[in-house]
């Protein structure tokens, strides 16, 4: 349960930190002279304060709250096309928005469904062209998959990427791992205190210690690496890979890298 906790907690952090105030502005240039209240209402009090609440729910969250509450109402007009749209900016893939509809479908009615996949369709037509596995697996995860780790390249089978997350308080990196890529085996050292923990956040890798049987690691999977303990880590031969690295402070503190670390035999589920 922690490791469940301390994933989520992280995520909605970026959120958080990610989101802007929301500025609308079609309450007044559509009714502006007619219903002036109405357009401040809109502009100001449910875009600018409640939309904007972030700390809260995020975009993504109100968009898929928003889309549930006016597909179940059967309103197809260009509100529902305006918050499509909304929805796919705020994150929400073309493979989500169809589940997500298909599950309304089910409590709000099939004729609803049919309606609001006709505009979705459109909404995410370009999204159907061919992307490659990178931008796939980007839209993954909310951490940026950052630039080629050409600084630890050595001491990795195959191509990594880094993206710091936090030089505060203690240091946070978002490290991406190509399928099949793995770091060497290595050991944290430290006098006192020291190690790192990771937070699995997207596909699919693995995790082994000296002398133990390889891990296979899941987004929300936690691993805590005590100082002095020789490991590796790394993607699955079929799958992109990426963790947050948090490094545990301590004092001289060190990494031994050592020999490479042959792919586990078994395959990760």
């Amino acid at each position: 349960m922690k490791k469940i906790v301390l994933y989520l907690f992280l995520l909605s952090s970026t959120f958080t930190m990610a989101q802007q105030r929301i500025v609308q502005t079609a309450g007044r240039e559509q009714l502006g002279t007619f219903a002036p209240e109405f357009a401040h209402l809109n502009d100001d009090v449910l875009f600018g304060e409640v939309w904007s609440r972030n700390d809260l729910l995020s975009l993504r969250d109100r968009s898929m709250v928003t889309l549930t509450a006016l597909i179940s109402q059967g309103i197809t007009d260009t509100s529902l096309l305006h918050h499509l749209e909304n929805a796919k900016r705020n994150g929400i893939t073309r493979t989500e928005i169809s589940e997500i509809i298909t599950h309304i479908a089910f409590y709000a009615g099939w004729p609803k469904a049919w309606a609001a996949f006709r505009i979705a369709k459109d909404v995410w037509a370009e999204a159907e062209e061919a992307v490659s596995p990178r931008e796939a697996f980007q839209r993954e995860m909310v951490f940026p998959i950052g630039a080629p780790n050409d600084a630890y390249a050595q001491y990795f089978t195959g191509r990594s990427y880094l993206s710091p997350v936090s030089e505060a308080q203690v240091r946070v990196v978002n490290v991406t791992f190509e399928p099949g890529c793995r770091n060497h085996w290595h050991i944290h050292h430290a006098a006192q205190g020291g190690g790192q923990v990771l937070v699995c956040v997207a596909g699919r890798g693995w995790y082994q210690e000296w002398g133990k049987e390889a891990r296979a690691l899941l987004p929300g999977d936690v691993v805590n690496i005590p100082a002095g303990v020789k490991h590796w880590h790394g993607a699955a031969d079929d799958s992109w890979f990426a963790h947050l690295a948090i490094e545990v402070p301590g004092t001289e503190t060190r990494t031994e890298w050592l020999e490479r670390a042959d792919a586990p035999a078994a395959t990760c589920n």
